[in-house]
Protein backbone atom coordinates (compact mmCIF):
# COMPACT_ATOMS: atom_id res chain seq x y z
CA UNK A 1 0.00 0.00 0.00
CA UNK A 2 1.36 3.27 -0.52
CA UNK A 3 2.23 5.93 2.10
CA UNK A 4 3.14 8.76 1.21
CA UNK A 5 4.20 9.97 4.81
CA UNK A 6 6.87 7.36 4.93
CA UNK A 7 8.09 8.29 1.57
CA UNK A 8 8.53 11.79 3.44
CA UNK A 9 10.36 10.57 6.12
CA UNK A 10 12.91 8.98 4.44
CA UNK A 11 13.75 11.99 1.82
CA UNK A 12 17.20 14.61 3.20
CA UNK A 13 15.37 18.02 4.78
CA UNK A 14 15.72 20.75 1.97
CA UNK A 15 18.30 22.58 4.12
CA UNK A 16 20.58 19.60 3.52
CA UNK A 17 20.31 19.74 -0.17
CA UNK A 18 22.31 22.79 -1.41
CA UNK A 19 23.42 23.18 -4.93
CA UNK A 20 27.17 22.99 -6.10
CA UNK A 21 27.27 26.62 -8.17
CA UNK A 22 29.97 26.47 -10.79
CA UNK A 23 31.43 29.80 -12.75
CA UNK A 24 30.30 29.93 -16.41
CA UNK A 25 33.56 28.04 -17.18
CA UNK A 26 32.19 24.50 -15.18
CA UNK A 27 34.75 25.01 -12.38
CA UNK A 28 33.58 25.69 -8.82
CA UNK A 29 33.77 29.09 -7.90
CA UNK A 30 35.53 28.21 -4.56
CA UNK A 31 36.47 24.80 -3.41
CA UNK A 32 37.41 25.54 0.11
CA UNK A 33 34.82 27.06 1.61
CA UNK A 34 32.82 24.96 -1.27
CA UNK A 35 30.76 27.09 -3.53
CA UNK A 36 27.17 26.47 -2.44
CA UNK A 37 24.06 27.95 -2.51
CA UNK A 38 20.83 26.78 -0.50
CA UNK A 39 17.85 25.61 -2.22
CA UNK A 40 15.67 28.84 -2.07
CA UNK A 41 18.83 30.58 -3.45
CA UNK A 42 19.67 28.58 -6.41
CA UNK A 43 15.44 28.14 -6.85
CA UNK A 44 15.60 32.03 -7.72
CA UNK A 45 18.67 32.21 -9.69
CA UNK A 46 16.84 29.31 -12.09
CA UNK A 47 14.04 31.57 -12.06
CA UNK A 48 15.30 34.74 -12.36
CA UNK A 49 17.57 32.84 -15.49
CA UNK A 50 20.66 33.54 -13.70
CA UNK A 51 21.88 30.12 -13.63
CA UNK A 52 21.79 27.11 -16.04
CA UNK A 53 20.47 23.79 -14.21
CA UNK A 54 23.51 21.42 -14.86
CA UNK A 55 22.38 18.01 -12.11
CA UNK A 56 19.50 17.53 -10.18
CA UNK A 57 18.71 15.87 -6.98
CA UNK A 58 15.94 13.06 -6.97
CA UNK A 59 13.92 15.27 -5.23
CA UNK A 60 10.35 16.99 -6.49
CA UNK A 61 9.63 20.59 -5.20
CA UNK A 62 6.03 21.94 -6.22
CA UNK A 63 4.20 25.06 -6.00
CA UNK A 64 0.29 25.41 -6.73
CA UNK A 65 0.77 25.69 -10.04
CA UNK A 66 4.08 23.82 -11.10
CA UNK A 67 6.34 21.17 -10.13
CA UNK A 68 10.08 20.78 -10.36
CA UNK A 69 13.03 18.50 -9.40
CA UNK A 70 15.86 20.31 -7.26
CA UNK A 71 18.93 21.64 -8.60
CA UNK A 72 21.80 19.84 -6.95
CA UNK A 73 24.78 21.64 -9.33
CA UNK A 74 24.53 25.18 -11.37
CA UNK A 75 26.32 27.10 -13.52
CA UNK A 76 26.33 31.17 -13.44
CA UNK A 77 25.62 32.05 -16.98
CA UNK A 78 27.84 35.12 -16.84
CA UNK A 79 31.71 34.27 -15.88
CA UNK A 80 32.71 35.61 -12.69
CA UNK A 81 36.19 36.44 -12.71
CA UNK A 82 38.49 34.70 -9.55
CA UNK A 83 40.24 37.96 -7.99
CA UNK A 84 44.32 37.19 -8.17
CA UNK A 85 45.04 36.86 -4.70
CA UNK A 86 42.42 36.27 -2.02
CA UNK A 87 41.59 38.40 1.33
CA UNK A 88 43.85 37.97 4.02
CA UNK A 89 41.73 36.57 6.76
CA UNK A 90 42.52 34.01 9.24
CA UNK A 91 40.49 31.33 7.31
CA UNK A 92 42.65 31.92 4.16
CA UNK A 93 45.95 32.04 6.41
CA UNK A 94 44.80 28.93 8.09
CA UNK A 95 44.28 27.48 4.01
CA UNK A 96 47.78 28.47 2.44
CA UNK A 97 49.39 26.89 5.80
CA UNK A 98 47.32 23.63 5.08
CA UNK A 99 45.83 23.87 8.56
CA UNK A 100 48.78 23.11 10.33
CA UNK A 101 51.76 24.83 12.37
CA UNK A 102 54.51 25.89 10.37
CA UNK A 103 56.95 25.08 13.13
CA UNK A 104 56.32 21.57 14.11
CA UNK A 105 53.04 20.58 11.80
CA UNK A 106 50.74 20.03 14.30
CA UNK A 107 46.77 20.02 13.37
CA UNK A 108 45.92 21.20 16.50
CA UNK A 109 44.99 24.44 18.95
CA UNK A 110 46.23 26.54 15.95
CA UNK A 111 46.56 29.89 16.43
CA UNK A 112 48.74 32.58 14.29
CA UNK A 113 52.08 34.06 14.84
CA UNK A 114 54.24 37.11 13.52
CA UNK A 115 57.23 35.71 12.17
CA UNK A 116 59.09 38.84 12.81
CA UNK A 117 57.49 40.31 16.37
CA UNK A 118 55.39 42.86 16.55
CA UNK A 119 57.52 44.43 19.14
CA UNK A 120 60.65 44.34 16.38
CA UNK A 121 58.09 46.53 13.96
CA UNK A 122 56.98 42.61 12.54
CA UNK A 123 53.38 43.73 10.68
CA UNK A 124 50.00 41.82 10.12
CA UNK A 125 50.82 40.75 5.97
CA UNK A 126 51.17 37.59 4.43
CA UNK A 127 54.90 37.26 4.56
CA UNK A 128 54.81 38.43 8.33
CA UNK A 129 52.50 35.97 9.91
CA UNK A 130 52.01 31.68 10.04
CA UNK A 131 49.73 29.44 11.20
CA UNK A 132 51.34 28.03 14.44
CA UNK A 133 49.66 25.66 17.32
CA UNK A 134 49.56 27.37 20.98
CA UNK A 135 52.88 25.59 22.69
CA UNK A 136 54.86 26.62 19.35
CA UNK A 137 53.43 30.23 20.22
CA UNK A 138 54.27 30.13 23.31
CA UNK A 139 57.56 28.91 23.03
CA UNK A 140 58.66 31.23 20.83
CA UNK A 141 56.99 34.10 22.37
CA UNK A 142 58.15 37.85 21.12
CA UNK A 143 61.52 36.53 19.60
CA UNK A 144 62.27 35.67 16.07
CA UNK A 145 62.50 32.09 15.12
CA UNK A 146 66.51 32.48 15.22
CA UNK A 147 65.97 33.97 18.91
CA UNK A 148 63.90 30.77 19.96
CA UNK A 149 66.00 28.42 17.95
CA UNK A 150 62.76 27.28 15.77
CA UNK A 151 62.81 26.30 12.39
CA UNK A 152 60.33 27.80 10.26
CA UNK A 153 59.25 25.89 6.56
CA UNK A 154 58.01 27.56 4.48
CA UNK A 155 58.74 31.42 5.06
CA UNK A 156 55.22 32.79 4.52
CA UNK A 157 54.59 34.64 1.12
CA UNK A 158 51.40 35.91 -0.13
CA UNK A 159 49.21 33.64 -1.86
CA UNK A 160 47.67 33.31 -5.42
CA UNK A 161 43.91 32.32 -5.23
CA UNK A 162 44.62 29.66 -7.47
CA UNK A 163 47.08 28.44 -5.09
CA UNK A 164 44.60 28.61 -1.87
CA UNK A 165 41.66 26.53 -4.63
CA UNK A 166 44.58 24.14 -5.12
CA UNK A 167 45.16 23.56 -1.24
CA UNK A 168 41.24 23.53 -0.35
CA UNK A 169 41.11 20.31 -3.10
CA UNK A 170 43.06 18.61 -0.37
CA UNK A 171 40.50 18.75 2.33
CA UNK A 172 37.34 17.06 1.05
CA UNK A 173 33.92 18.85 2.19
CA UNK A 174 31.92 16.41 4.39
CA UNK A 175 28.22 16.69 2.26
CA UNK A 176 29.36 16.04 -1.27
CA UNK A 177 26.88 15.05 -3.86
CA UNK A 178 27.43 12.53 -6.17
CA UNK A 179 26.46 14.90 -8.93
CA UNK A 180 28.86 17.05 -7.52
CA UNK A 181 31.98 14.75 -7.96
CA UNK A 182 32.43 15.48 -11.84
CA UNK A 183 33.19 18.83 -11.26
CA UNK A 184 35.13 19.04 -7.89
CA UNK A 185 37.32 16.18 -8.90
CA UNK A 186 37.91 16.47 -12.55
CA UNK A 187 41.75 17.61 -12.21
CA UNK A 188 43.14 14.32 -9.90
CA UNK A 189 44.31 11.41 -11.44
CA UNK A 190 42.75 8.83 -12.83
CA UNK A 191 43.54 5.22 -11.42
CA UNK A 192 44.74 2.89 -13.99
Amino acid sequence: MFHPERIEERQEPLERCPALVLNADYTPLSYYPLSLWNWQTAIKSVFLDRVAVVAEYDRLISSPTMEMKLPSVIALRDYVKPTTYPAFTRFNLFLRDRFECQYCGSKEDLTFDHVIPRRYGGRTTWENVCAACSPCNLAKGGRTPQEAHMTLSPLPRKPTTHELQANGRAFPHRHCHESWRDFLYWDVTLER
